[in-house]
């Protein structure tokens, strides 16, 4: 169980600023989305976090620079899905998913039970022990997807970030990874920071949502608070009826203009 703490975090690309002053801090447990329209800093943000664009300001977790961590106590604690990871054609399922455990071998080392084991685990957890011997070239994006988000797991890492994890999976594969997350963010205290672009989605599974607008926070809190069709409109540029069921779930609509009818 493990809290990320971010301050001011800042990143420039050459003369254009991707993000401007981030700080917030992500409890132990808890479920942070990210949203916000194409170009608003979400993936840079993340990146930022795992180390793999430079930034200004700092990276904490549990009170303790990233910065000052070695690479591979940094990738123990915390695990990242991107939006278009590098999928070698070659490899099999299991491979794969076993480099996950990279932070726990030594370059000369051998993978132990206990590795194969939690590799297990996670493939049948996602119902993708049917993939372990298959050649990653041979299955589609869904698949592919479905496996990187299951080598994120196989760290037991207790920060895990999550790029669009869902893009190329069908809703019933969404909802089962999502499903996934949050059991074990329940169970072992996972600490989740996600961007997601169905906002339906991300109100859902998030504690609360924080929306980016060119690389600055322009509204925070829980969903009810940020998922509002005036909002929506400004900063996304659409119309919108944000429908609150009795359960507490908040579906995002989008409408047509009257002149598209």
């Amino acid at each position: 169980m493990s809290s990320l703490e971010l301050r001011d975090v800042t990143v420039r690309y050459g003369r254009r600023t991707a993000v401007t002053g981030f700080g917030d801090t992500v409890r132990s447990g808890e479920w942070l989305g990210l949203i916000g329209p194409n170009g608003a800093g979400k993936s840079t943000l993340l990146r930022a976090v795992c180390g793999l664009v430079d930034h200004a300001g700092e990276v904490l977790v549990d009170g303790v620079s990233l910065a000052a961590r070695s690479r591979a106590r940094r990738a123990a604690l915390v695990a990242y899905v991107p939006q278009d990871p590098v999928i070698p054609d070659d490899m099999t399922g299991e491979e794969y998913v076993l480099l996950g455990r990279s932070p726990y071998v030594g370059y000369f080392g051998n993978e132990s039970r206990h590795d194969r084991a939690m590799v297990a685990a996670v493939l049948e957890r996602l119902e993708l022990t049917g993939f372990a011997r298959r050649r990653l070239g041979q299955l589609s994006g869904g698949e592919r997807q479905r496996l990187v988000i299951a080598r994120a797991l196989a760290t037991e890492a207790p920060i895990l970030l999550l790029d669009e994890p869902t893009s190329a999976l069908d809703i019933g594969h969404q909802q089962q990874a999502l499903e996934l997350v949050s059991r074990l963010r329940r169970d072992h205290g996972l600490t989740v920071v996600s961007a997601m672009h169905d906002l339906t989605l991300a109100g859902l599974y998030s504690d609360r949502l924080t929306l980016l607008h060119e690389g600055v926070v322009v509204a925070a809190g829980p969903s009810s608070e940020v998922l509002r069709p005036d909002t929506l409109a400004e900063f996304y540029g659409v119309r919108v009826t944000v429908h609150h069921e009795d359960d507490g779930t908040i579906v995002v609509i989008p409408r047509r203009d009257d002149f598209a009818r």
